[in-house]
């Protein structure tokens, strides 16, 4: 009995110290998840900056990067790329980040929390100037912002080193306080979703829409993901643990990433809106950090702003290459643009270095093209056995099924022969026109005369009507088992509706098809007379069909 009693007491003991473990649990995970949701409400408190909340402004140039930097939070509210232009021709750099009435798009940081002095009104940090500049022979320049609170110096360093469009951020925290002080640092990117009015005063921003416009991350669990501003704006936002990370945005031949610290203990990837709706956040802050009295402590971040430079990003942050989405045949789009490359250091002309990559691309593909017009001509000597048996079997279909595949057999005729190597090469096609699309070094390339970039359309429209007429050469030359009167006639329109297509279409693709095109009445002569020698040629195909 005693025994049974001790058991019982025992049992009861257990669970109690169960029931109050997960009391103590839930009240611990309580606790710490309305501390991220005040911190995260925070966020949204503390980056109101907009351009009439501005103060005074300092900038900071480079050889690379001029940047503008509000004194009110410190963050970066303007960045001009120096070296690329905003139009060919003219001497107005391209600016990536800007602050105006109808579009925001800053990099941000700062430190919320308990302490954290972006909590619930931006500081106002003091400069000891309002220009600072490299030098000439100087290989970097920093800015340094200070602010004072409560016995704490918080000081926020820009450093822009030469040749780069990587701005260091170090944001170090002096605690001369008697007591110690706990905050979480963060920076982020902030930008407008609508851009509509921007595109009816500025004809450069209509390649950005119809780009791939939005948000992109990396963390320990995931190398690439990516969200449009629109997704984020909707409550489809992030909240993801990770030890090193980056979160950037991006745009046709652009990107913004800021590199979390990957010193602290943790960090977190966030997204939410901003501006009643209007505009996207993506960021990464720490976890929470506690400064005893008397000590200090160094946050650190790099922000890249720049072209898709994958060479030079590759080497800031890993994976931070992968902005340059070339989409699901990423595999195969890399090492076209690698050979691209190649190319372009023997001749050092882009246009040059597409037509040689395309005639790379058709000679290895030769073998499969060959295959597909042998097929093809097989499959139009067939016609006339075909439409007799059509006739002979029509109020049977199962027996003209069998009759047609014994007559594939007996002919030794692969009826998906001319369609298996068009599938083959289709992944490799559209991967090249996603390397093209993708490779900033395109832009404000030219090649000769009148194409003068190779990033937007023909501006005379020559390549595309040419490419219309080799498109239609070649659709006369294709021994097409096609002959169905209807389905011809959409196959002759075929050439003049793509014309008009590629005219909207940026002169490096089009002159890829083109080249491409011609190559491959190139090698449909080579196939043809080697048919013709084989009894498949054309001309017996063509009046065994009549």
């Amino acid at each position: 009995m005693e025994q049974q009693r001790n058991i019982l007491l025992i049992v009861l003991l257990c669970v109690t110290l169960f029931l109050f473990w997960n009391w103590n649990s839930d009240k611990v995970n309580a606790a710490k998840l309305a501390e991220q949701e005040a911190i995260a409400a925070q966020m949204v408190d503390s980056t109101a900056t907009s351009e009439s909340s501005l103060g005074k402004i300092v900038t900071l140039k480079s050889d690379n990067l001029l940047l503008s930097i509000n004194l009110n939070g410190g963050d970066i509210i303007d960045a001009k790329l120096l070296k690329v232009m905003k139009e060919q021709g003219k001497d107005e750099p391209f600016q990536l980040l800007m602050t105006n009435k109808l579009f925001i798009y800053q990099a941000q940081s700062g430190a919320v929390g308990k302490d954290g002095p972006d909590s619930k009104v931006r500081p106002v940090y003091t400069t000891t100037a309002t220009d600072y500049e490299l030098k000439e022979g100087e290989d970097s320049v920093s800015a340094s912002l200070v602010y004072e609170a409560n016995g704490v110096t918080y000081t926020k360093t820009y450093t822009l080193d030469r040749n780069s469009y990587v701005v260091k951020l170090n944001y170090k925290v002096d605690n001369h306080s008697d007591k110690p002080v706990q905050m979480s640092f963060y920076s982020q990117l902030k930008q407008t979703e609508d851009i509509s009015s921007l595109q009816k005063n500025d004809s450069s921003f209509a390649m950005v829409a119809s780009a791939y416009r939005g948000t992109a991350y990396s963390s320990d669990d995931s190398r690439y993901e990516k969200a449009t501003l629109e997704n984020i704006i909707e409550e489809k936002h992030a909240d993801i643990n990770t030890k090193s990370g980056w979160v950037a945005m991006i745009q046709h031949y652009f990107v913004s990433a800021w590199i979390g610290d990957e010193d602290v203990k943790g960090n977190i990837i966030y997204s939410q809106a901003a501006n009643n709706n209007t505009a996207a956040i993506i960021g990464i802050r720490t976890d929470n950090t506690n400064i005893d009295a008397g000590s200090s402590y160094d946050f650190n971040s790099k922000l890249w702003v720049g072209p898709k430079d994958q060479e030079a990003m590759a080497t800031v942050a890993n994976n931070l290459d992968l902005t340059v989405d070339y989409g699901w045949l990423w595999f195969i789009s890399i090492p076209l643009f690698k050979i691209l490359s190649f190319f372009h250091s023997l001749v050092g002309n882009w246009g040059f270095s597409i037509i040689l990559l395309t005639l790379v691309v058709r000679g290895v593909m030769f073998p499969l093209t060959k295959a597909q017009y042998t097929s093809m001509a097989k499959m139009r000597l067939l016609q006339p056995k075909m439409i007799e048996l059509r006739e002979r079997y029509k109020d049977d279909r199962a027996k003209l099924g069998q009759e047609t595949m014994r007559l594939y057999k007996t002919e030794k005729v692969n009826p998906l022969g001319g369609c298996l190597p068009l599938i083959i090469q289709m992944p490799i096609f559209i991967a090249l026109y996603w390397t093209l699309m993708e490779s900033t070094e395109l832009r404000q390339s030219s090649f000769i005369l009148w194409i003068t970039d190779l990033s937007v359309y023909d501006p005379y429209f020559v390549t595309p009507i040419l490419y219309g007429i080799s498109m239609f050469f070649l659709q006369k030359m294709s021994p097409t088992p096609v002959t169905d009167p209807i389905q011809k006639k959409v196959f002759m329109a075929m050439p003049f509706v793509f014309t008009f297509m590629f005219c909207t279409f940026p002169a490096g693709l089009t002159l890829y098809w083109l080249v491409s095109n011609c190559f491959t009445i190139f090698q449909q002569v080579i196939i043809f007379r080697s048919l013709e020698k084989r009894g498949l040629g054309m001309k017996k195909a063509n009046s065994e069909a009549k």
